[in-house]
């Protein structure tokens, strides 16, 4: 906690309504911390796909802040582990992995998929290798989602954990970090969880509030018996639907928007 400590006064020191910012802050503190040559904050959409929203890197190395990464980038099983294990580090991914020799009286082979010392796939050495990345640390960001359970008649809605992104630490050569520092690290992510999870609900109550008030006004241009008010005035259909365009036939007439 103590190594983390500065670290976290300056996160709960920010203002609210920014996520942006909280990012901002928070790969720049693990970056201190940690010295890895680049940290990135990686955020989910809605589809699945991955986004960099926020990055402290060495001055010589190349962006990638506002890059997006298809969904199967990360695949559904790997952030099915990222729930679990919350920290993942890989010291060196060319370094040759050693078999794990296990009892034969085992009837099932060893389930490594909660070690810290796992040796990472080939496929993602080599990823990480064409990133020009030797050693990296990932930590999972979480927040609460309500999930709707249903059980006879009645339905309860019930707070599960969601992965809403990840904190990505790469570095160009072999790097071992202790696990004081990654346990501060940690520590410092369930902070930050805690202030993301409140700036989302906020968001959530001002998207909900603002669909609210564009369905009462649309509602109102067709109680109105003025469709037409729906393509050609603010806020319009498009503000209460996501999509880029809109067509409505009225009267024999066609009325494009988008």
């Amino acid at each position: 906690y103590k190594l983390a400590a500065k670290a976290i006064s300056r996160l709960q020191s920010l203002p609210s309504g920014n996520i942006p910012l909280l990012c901002d802050v928070l790969v720049r503190e693990v970056s201190d911390l940690t010295g890895y040559d680049r940290v990135m904050a990686y955020m989910f959409h809605e589809d699945e796909h991955g986004q960099v929203i926020a990055e402290c890197r060495r001055s010589d190395l190349e962006p990638y802040l506002g890059l997006h990464y298809p969904a199967t980038d990360i695949p559904q099983a790997s952030r099915f582990l990222f729930l679990k294990n919350k920290v993942r580090m890989i010291c060196d991914c060319t370094a040759p992995p050693v078999n794990v020799i296990q009892d034969k009286r085992l009837a099932d082979p060893l389930i490594l998929s909660g070690s810290t010392l796992r040796a990472p796939h080939g496929c993602h050495a080599q990823y990480m290798a064409n990133m020009g990345s030797i050693a990296s640390l990932v930590m999972s960001v979480t927040i609460n989602e309500d999930d709707e359970e249903t059980g006879g008649d009645h339905r309860q809605q019930r707070k599960v954990r969601k992965l809403w992104g990840l904190v990505v630490c790469h570095h160009t050569i072999p790097r071992f970090v202790p696990f004081p520092l990654r346990y501060a690290c940690e520590f410092l992510l369930q902070v930050f969880s805690i202030q993301l999870n409140k700036e989302v609900e906020l968001e959530a109550q001002a998207k909900e509030k603002h669909i609210l008030r564009t369905q009462t006004l649309l509602c109102d241009m067709l109680l109105r018996d003025a469709p037409i008010g729906i393509f050609t005035q603010s806020p319009n259909v498009t503000d209460l639907v996501k999509c880029h365009g809109a067509a409505l036939y009225y009267k024999n007439q066609f009325w494009l928007l988008g």
